[in-house]
């Protein structure tokens, strides 16, 4: 299973687009290698260099189709389920990184169910709601300096 985006590559810089410097939109991203008996996709943007006590969660977003082949920029997956990320909203915010560059986390997991939560669900809560249904996992890093 693969996560990329065509907006940048594996540690490489994030475009300042899709930061808190740029629009703040949400890149492109392209998924492949799902396993056939996926019943939903999550996917969790987090930057643990953040400051605050265990980082920071730009996205949460669940329940995505699993046969979808692409996530377009600055758009939500149909019928997928935004949760609540680190601002205490839903929807992305971009990279803002106080200081240094900081390691964003892209993570994409294929589960065997969906998840039985709803927008207030935080990454904590889909993390736990997830233990026992990944199928596969994938991660796509992405660096952002201020």
């Amino acid at each position: 299973m693969q996560i990329t985006s065509p907006a940048f590559g594996e540690n490489e810089s994030i475009p300042s687009k899709f930061t808190c410097d740029g629009e703040s939109v949400s890149p492109a991203l392209e998924i492949s290698g799902i396993p056939e008996s996926a019943k939903s996709l999550a996917i969790i943007i987090h930057d643990p260099d953040a400051p605050v006590s265990g980082g920071f969660t730009h996205w949460v977003v669940f329940n995505v189709n699993p046969d979808i082949k692409e996530i377009k920029e600055n758009s939500v997956p149909e019928n997928a389920i935004e949760g609540t990320i680190g601002t205490g909203k839903t929807g992305y915010t971009g990279p803002c990184p106080p200081s240094g560059t900081h390691h964003y986390q892209f993570r994409l997991y294929a589960l065997d169910s969906r998840l039985a939560l709803d927008s207030s669900a935080e990454k904590e809560d889909v993390e736990k709601a997830m233990e026992g249904h990944v199928l596969d996992q994938a991660i796509l890093v992405g660096l952002y300096k201020r």
